[in-house]
């Protein structure tokens, strides 16, 4: 699977970490930045990710900050993009099965590493459910 990845300075840590788990897992990463913990604005990494999803050009995505909030809104402000905040378990495996998430966001400043590994891994490996959860979701890129 192909995957973009895109951080700003808070995340950067765990999206080098990530990456690394990610190739080891035999997937194709492309990184848009950002290179290091140096402050940045979260929107130039994250928009880009986001895009690469939404065209096609990447199957899913992972976007990182302090929180994850902010790389969340960003990402979901990109039509076809469903990204997902998660903070266990449990929350990526309902992004899946529940919302086909194409996109994960993380927070650096709220996860252990190990936490945020295990959580990228249970959201690569959850099939979207379909079936009753189809409709909602084509409900997202209506226009309201």
């Amino acid at each position: 699977m192909r995957i973009a990845v895109g951080s700003d300075h808070a995340g950067y840590k765990y999206k080098e970490s990530i990456k690394q788990f990610l190739t080891g897992l035999g997937h194709a990463v492309d990184d848009f930045g950002t290179d290091s913990e140096e402050p940045v604005d979260y929107p130039l990494f994250i928009r880009p990710v986001a895009l690469a999803v939404a065209r096609g050009e990447a199957e899913r995505g992972v976007v990182l900050g302090g929180s994850g909030n902010g790389e969340a809104m960003a990402a979901n402000r990109v039509k076809g993009v469903r990204c997902a905040l998660c903070w266990n378990i449990e929350s990526a495996r309902l992004a899946r099965q529940h919302n086909d998430a194409n996109v994960l966001s993380l927070g650096q400043r709220m996860l252990t590493e190990e936490a945020a590994l295990e959580i990228v891994r249970t959201w690569l490996e959850t099939p979207f459910d379909g079936g009753r959860h189809l409709r909602r979701i084509h409900m997202l890129d209506l226009e309201w």
